[in-house]
């Protein structure tokens, strides 16, 4: 039985400028486990961006990007259990995986190997995947998260994306024991979700910054416990040895180094930010204090619905600035230059039809 949604139209990059706009896709009919989602917002990831300029070289023109997806259950397959129509629901960074090996036995479905990417991924038909830039989306019930009631739709989108981007670390590494101490280093989507997850977890949070002026920010709005500058000899240097573990959110190229500096004996740093250049790290910053430095990707279906029920639980939503279809360019080049507090979020179900209309007319 074919989807009860309105005819299907999404923002698409057609080469590598980047440039978004209307374009009309089909999607599968509605399968025996699949759920129909009627798009109502969806979060504007950094991913996006590098994703339709090409700058990763793995494009597949046209893209829809998206997988920061809010919305509304239309339809389920007749094998759906968990969802029903009307249900407040999300989807994140993924829409298939083989379901069968190792890793999604054990509900890692990130690390599978036929891991299918909610756009520009080729989905197990061959089909290509459009994200969540677009009016409707049909996904395996599998990778559906149900939306609390205390959680809304606008805000928690950006939670799919950067909420189990920075959730997952910190439940995996042990960096959610109260009274721990975690440095989380950049002050951006992913960091100022981690800070608001770090307070709910009960520990102590101190955000590690090249921005003089986010300490205020850090502080007095999200409720960080100190901060450092990481300019600053004097503020580095009174923070040596003082975290348990650090978050680093940064994708730009810095000294890592010196940062790792700040963890205690044993004291880890999760990269879940991706610089453009490989780190470089003198052995001794490791070896010395017997310091760990790894990395982490989203998380798994079963952890992401734990992130955002325990989110809807104490609170923890993106910081989001709410736009129409329209703006989304403008934004993207705000984006490029972090100009924004702290993530674009797209009113997809009030603004994608007349941006549709008027690029028709």
């Amino acid at each position: 039985m074919a989807p009860t949604t309105a005819a299907n139209v999404g923002l698409a990059a057609r080469d590598a400028s980047g440039h978004l706009s209307p374009l009309t896709i089909a999607r599968r009919n509605t399968g025996d486990n699949d759920v129909a989602i009627k798009i109502m917002f969806c979060g504007i990831c950094h991913s996006d961006l590098h994703s339709i300029k090409n700058e990763w070289q793995n494009a597949i023109y046209p893209i829809i990007p998206g997988h920061e997806i809010a919305g509304v259950v239309t339809e389920v397959g007749k094998n759906v259990t968990k969802f029903k129509a009307g249900d407040k629901v999300g989807v994140g960074c993924m829409v298939n995986s083989c379901q069968s090996c190792e890793n999604c036995n054990q509900g890692f479905e990130n690390n599978c190997p036929g891991i299918i990417f909610t756009y520009n991924s080729v989905d197990r038909d061959g089909t290509v995947t459009y994200g969540g830039y677009s009016s409707m989306v049909v996904v395996h019930e599998r990778f559906v998260v149900r939306f609390p009631e205390a959680m809304p739709l606008d805000k928690g989108a950006p939670l799919l994306c950067a909420g189990i981007t920075v959730y997952s670390p910190m439940k995996y590494h042990g960096l959610n024991v109260p009274g721990m101490h975690v440095g989380v280093l950049g002050l951006g989507g992913l960091g100022h979700v981690a800070v608001k997850f770090g307070k709910a977890f009960g520990m102590k949070v101190t955000v590690i910054s090249s921005s003089p002026g986010k300490k205020q920010e850090a502080i007095e709005r999200l409720g960080a416990d100190a901060f450092v500058l990481s300019k600053n000899a004097k503020e580095m240097q009174a923070a040596l040895g003082t975290m348990d573990g650090i978050i680093n959110t940064v994708s730009a190229n810095i000294p890592v180094a010196p940062l790792l500096g700040l963890l205690k004996p044993n004291g880890k740093m999760i990269l879940v930010g991706l610089p453009e250049k490989p780190i470089e790290i003198p052995p001794f910053a490791l070896v010395s204090r017997n310091k760990t430095l790894a990395g982490s990707c989203i998380g798994g279906m079963a952890d992401t619905q734990e992130m955002i029920d325990m989110a809807a639980k104490h609170g923890v939503t993106a910081d989001i600035e709410v736009i129409g279809a329209d703006y989304v360019n403008a934004a993207m080049e705000r984006l490029a230059k972090a100009d924004v507090r702290y993530r674009f979020v797209i009113d997809i179900g009030n603004t994608l039809g007349d941006c549709a209309a008027a690029a028709s007319e």
